[in-house]
């Protein structure tokens, strides 16, 4: 059971529904703490329309009150990585040594935080041209652990990337 875990989701407009609900529900059922936190509106809608309340703004939260950071995919990161404070929460998260993981286009906000150079990490095919160029070697796996960064590519890769991530924080 994860039940001293807290864990932060990164949440804005173009999510991929799975790759946050997924997540969300799953280390929920584990005892973990899940905080889902926006950009400045107080809900969001996934790719399909899926209406998603968050528990607060990315402003009123702190890095090390977290063990894990997740950022879903979907179109999503592209709009997160636009936000200092979601940089500084990512980019304070790994200095920590704490969890980092991004799924599908979520390593967007990896590249942005400065984090990858030297990194091994997978993502989805149309973002591996962006994480190679911030100095990662890209992996066509359905999961890559490279030290605290836990990456994978899809919805299809859910099962894994969650497994990693609930090993990780059993540490």
């Amino acid at each position: 059971m994860l039940n001293n875990k807290k864990v932060m989701i990164f949440a804005e407009n173009i999510y991929e529904d799975l790759e946050l609900w997924y997540p969300k529900l799953r280390l929920a059922e584990e005892g973990a703490k899940v905080v889902v936190a926006g950009t400045g509106d107080k809900t969001y809608k996934g790719k399909n329309g899926y209406p998603l309340e968050v528990d607060g703004d990315a402003t009123n939260y702190k890095a090390k009150d977290f063990d894990a950071v997740i950022v879903p995919g979907g179109f999503a990161p592209d709009k997160l990585r636009r936000h200092k404070e979601v940089l500084d929460f990512v980019k304070e998260m790994h200095s920590a040594g704490k969890i980092v993981a991004a799924i599908c286009h979520g390593p967007w906000v990896l590249v942005s935080a400065g984090i990858l150079k030297g990194k091994k990490l997978t993502c989805v095919s149309a973002i591996k041209d962006d994480v190679m160029n911030a100095g990662a070697r890209y992996s066509d796996e359905e999961v890559v652990v490279d030290g605290n960064i836990i990456t994978s590519r899809k919805p299809d890769d859910l099962p894994a990337f969650c497994r990693e991530i609930i090993k990780a924080l059993r540490k």
